[in-house]
C-alpha cells in the first residue's frame, strides 16, 4: 500500500506527533482522527522513524503547508502563488483526495498561528539528512515565493529562515535562488523551451568564468542530486516523480547550451 494509502486507512498512522502530525491532522479532519484511532500503537513502536513511508508523509506536509505560509508572508496571496502552488498539485497528478489534503494544508500554512520553524525542523529530522530531499524541498518554496516574480522582503526573510533550520548557507540558498529565478525567466519568455547561456550559467550554479571541468563537474552533481529514482528511495513521493525528471531535463538543457557555446 502507498503511503497515502497508508495515512487515510489508517494502517500507518502518522504518528510522528508533533507540528507536523497536527497540522495533518487539521487539514484531513475527523475521518483522519478516526483512522488513528483504529491502529494499535503496538504496531507502530517498531516502526523506523526514516520509514520511506513516513518521510514521504512528511514531505507532503511540509511541501503545502510550508508553501501556504510563504504565499501568506507578504500580507496578501496573489494568483501567481496560488497557480504555483496548483502548478505543483497538477505535475504531481495528485488524486482528488490528494489535492484536497494539499489545499487544506496550503491553507493550515496561511493560518496566523501556524508553526514554521518547528515544522520545518521536524522535517529536517524526519529526512535524517537526506539533503538531496531537503534541496528539493526548498526549490519549491523559492518557485512558490518567485511565482509572481519578485521576492517581497517578508518572503526572503522567510526563505532565509527555512534554508538555515535545514543546513544551507547564505550562498547555497543565493545558488538555489538564481537557478529557480532562470527558471521563471524561461517561462516569461516568448521561447522558453531552451535557455539561453545566462540562464544556463545560472540553473547549473557556476559562473561564465568557470571551467570546463567544473562546469561538467556540477553538472553531474545536480544530475545525481536530482535524479528521479534515486529520490524516491530516499524518501520523496512517487507523486513527485515528474517534477524531478523535469528538473533533471532543464539541467541538461543547460549543459548542453553551455556545451555548444564553448565547443568541448
Amino acid at each position: 500500500m502507498s503511503w497515502w494509502g497508508k495515512i487515510v486507512g489508517g494502517t500507518f498512522g502518522f504518528m510522528m506527533g508533533g507540528p507536523l502530525g497536527a497540522v495533518l491532522g487539521a487539514a484531513l479532519g475527523h475521518q483522519f482522527d478516526q483512522g488513528l484511532k483504529g491502529v494499535d500503537e503496538a504496531e507502530l513502536e517498531g516502526l523506523n522513524p526514516g520509514a520511506q513511508e513516513r518521510v514521504q508523509t512528511a514531505f507532503f506536509t511540509a511541501t503545502f503547508s510550508v508553501m501556504g505560509y510563504i504565499a501568506k508572508a507578504d500580507g496578501k496571496v496573489t494568483p501567481d502563488e496560488i497557480a504555483a502552488a496548483e502548478g505543483v498539485m497538477n505535475e504531481m497528478q495528485l488524486t482528488a483526495q490528494q489535492r484536497k489534503a494539499a489545499i487544506a494544508l496550503f491553507q493550515e500554512g496561511k493560518s496566523a498561528d501556524f508553526p514554521l520553524r518547528e515544522a520545518v525542523e521536524q522535517f529536517r529530522q524526519e529526512c535524517q539528512r537526506r539533503r538531496n530531499l531537503m534541496q528539493m524541498f526548498l526549490e519549491i518554496q523559492l518557485f512558490a515565493a518567485l511565482a509572481d516574480g519578485q521576492m517581497h522582503a517578508n518572503e526572503q526573510r522567510a526563505i532565509r529562515d527555512i534554508a538555515g533550520w535545514l543546513g544551507f548557507t547564505a550562498a547555497e540558498l543565493a545558488q538555489l535562488q538564481a537557478a529557480v529565478q532562470a527558471h521563471h525567466q524561461r517561462g516569461a519568455s516568448a521561447q522558453p523551451k531552451k535557455p539561453s547561456i545566462d540562464q544556463s550559467y545560472a540553473i547549473l550554479g557556476v559562473d561564465k568564468g568557470a571551467s570546463d571541468a567544473e562546469v561538467k563537474k556540477a553538472y553531474r552533481r545536480l544530475m545525481s542530486q536530482h535524479h528521479p529514482d534515486k529520490l524516491v528511495a530516499k524518501g520523496l513521493p512517487e507523486e513527485m516523480m515528474k517534477v524531478a525528471t523535469e528538473k533533471t531535463h532543464e539541467i541538461r538543457q543547460a549543459y548542453e547550451a553551455i556545451k555548444a557555446a564553448r565547443g568541448f
